[in-house]
C-alpha cells in the first residue's frame, strides 16, 4: 500500500535561540540566584511550531528571517535535521539571529525575555516570495513574534488558495479587525484572551463568554488553551472543554507551540475541530515532560501512544 502523503503547513514566524537557565526561583531586582542547569535550544515560536508540525507528521515550510551569524547557521541545521523546509527563510546581514532567555523555576513555570533582531524585520516582501509554499499548505500557521503587516499578506494568500489560517495570538496585544476576519481558527491561552477582549477568564463559563465575543469580531472558531484543564473550543455549534492528559510536569517552556504546531496538523489533515484541539492536548502535555523548547516538543509516535493510553 501507498502512503498518503504527509499534510502540507507552511508557518510565518520568528526563529531565536532559546538561553535556558534552571533555577529555584526568579531573582528578584538586584539579587544574583545560583541556578542548577543551563542549555541552548533552537526557539522563537515560528521555529518552534514547525518543529512541533513536522514530528507530528507534516511537511512543514517555514517563512522568516535568521541573523547571518553563528546563532543562524545552528539554528538552520537544527531545523533542516527535523525536517523542516528552509526555502523561505532569510539570512539577514544587518540584523542578528533572535535570541530568548529564559528561566525555569523548580515547578516547571517560566519566565522569558525575547530579543526579536533579524525576527522584526520580516516584511510583506518576504512573504510574498513564499506564495507558493503558503498557496500549496492545507494550513498557514502564524503567531505575533514578527510584525503584523506580513502575517496579514500571509493570510490573505492562504485564504485566496482555500488554506485553513490558525493564528496563535502570542505575545498578546490588540489586533485589527482585518487580520482577524481572516483567522479560521484562533488559539489563545487566557492572559492572551484577556488582552484581545478586556474580559475576565477565570472560569470555564467566562472563558465561552470571551471566545464568543471573538467569534462576534470575525474568527470563524476559537480554541481557548487552560493549561493543566486543556482547552475550550467554541465555534458556531457550541463549546466543548477537552481535557489535557496529567503528566510530571519540567518545562512548560514550549506546551503552547507543541499544542499550536500539533493543532495545524491535525486540522491539516482534515480531523474535525475537537479531535484536533485533543491531539493538539496530547502533545502540548508531552511538551511539559522535558526541559528546553527543542528537545521538548514530541513526535507523532508519542503523540499517538498518550492518545491511545499506551
Amino acid at each position: 500500500m501507498v502512503e498518503p502523503a504527509p499534510a502540507r503547513v507552511a508557518v510565518v514566524g520568528s526563529l531565536n535561540l532559546d538561553l535556558v537557565f534552571s533555577a529555584p526561583r526568579r531573582p528578584q531586582a538586584g539579587e544574583t540566584v545560583v541556578g542548577s542547569a543551563f542549555g541552548m535550544f533552537v526557539g522563537g515560536k515560528g521555529s518552534n511550531q514547525a518543529v512541533a508540525a513536522a514530528r507530528a507528521g507534516a511537511h512543514v515550510e517555514l517563512v522568516g528571517r535568521l541573523g547571518a551569524d553563528s546563532f543562524g547557521r545552528d539554528l538552520a541545521a537544527a531545523l533542516e535535521a527535523d525536517g523542516v523546509g528552509l526555502r523561505h527563510v532569510l539570512r539577514d546581514h544587518a540584523n542578528g539571529t533572535g535570541v530568548a532567555g529564559i528561566i525555569v523555576e523548580a515547578d516547571g513555570t517560566n519566565s522569558i525575555v525575547v530579543v526579536p533582531r533579524a525576527n522584526g524585520a520580516l516584511a510583506v516582501r518576504d512573504v510574498q516570495r513564499a506564495r507558493g509554499a503558503i498557496g500549496s499548505a492545507a494550513v498557514l500557521l502564524l503567531q505575533l513574534e514578527t510584525p503584523l503587516e506580513p502575517s496579514i499578506a500571509a493570510a490573505r494568500i492562504a485564504r485566496q488558495a482555500g488554506a485553513m489560517v490558525v493564528l496563535n495570538p502570542a505575545p498578546a496585544r490588540p489586533l485589527p479587525a482585518e487580520l482577524l476576519a481572516l483567522v479560521d481558527v484562533l488559539v489563545p491561552n487566557e492572559p492572551e484572551t484577556e488582552t484581545l477582549t478586556g474580559l475576565e477568564v477565570k472560569t470555564l463559563a467566562g472563558a465561552e463568554r470571551a471566545a464568543r465575543a471573538l467569534l462576534d469580531r470575525g474568527v470563524g472558531a476559537v480554541v481557548l488553551t487552560l493549561g493543566e484543564r486543556g482547552a475550550l473550543v467554541v465555534d458556531t455549534a457550541g463549546a466543548e472543554a477537552v481535557p489535557s492528559f496529567p503528566v510530571r510536569v519540567v518545562d512548560t517552556t514550549a506546551a503552547g507551540d507543541a499544542f499550536c504546531g500539533a493543532l495545524a496538523v491535525a486540522l491539516a489533515e482534515g480531523r474535525p475541530l475537537r479531535a484536533a484541539a485533543r491531539f493538539a492536548c496530547a502533545a502540548g502535555a508531552l511538551a511539559c515532560t522535558v526541559l528546553g523548547a527543542g528537545p521538548s516538543l514530541p513526535r507523532r509516535d508519542e503523540i499517538e501512544r498518550l492518545l491511545g493510553g499506551g
